[in-house]
């Protein structure tokens, strides 16, 4: 985990972008007594980001729809994972 500065510099993001992609929840860093906390995931979330905007001219509002579905991805992958898994641990018992 890495504090905010940290991040700005390896994302090479203005502070003002930071706080607007965290106010639309594309980034939700992790809070912490000393201040929010990002992860290596939320770095390479960020550089997605920034490729969609300037590479590929993504709006906003696509950049929320792309984000929503990558996020459902990650989650159905999870569970396929986790559901592979328990019908292994069946098999092997």
């Amino acid at each position: 985990m890495i504090d905010r500065q940290q991040f700005l510099v390896r994302t090479r993001l203005e502070i003002e972008t930071l706080e607007v992609w965290i106010k639309e929840e594309w980034l939700i860093p992790r809070e912490d007594a000393t201040g929010q906390e990002f992860s290596d995931a939320d770095i390479a979330r960020a550089h997605l980001i920034k490729d969609l905007k300037q590479d590929f001219g993504i709006n906003d509002e696509g950049i929320g729809v792309i984000l929503n579905l990558i996020d459902q991805v990650h989650g159905l992958r999870r569970t396929l994972r986790d559901l592979l898994q328990t019908v292994r641990d069946k098999t092997n018992s």
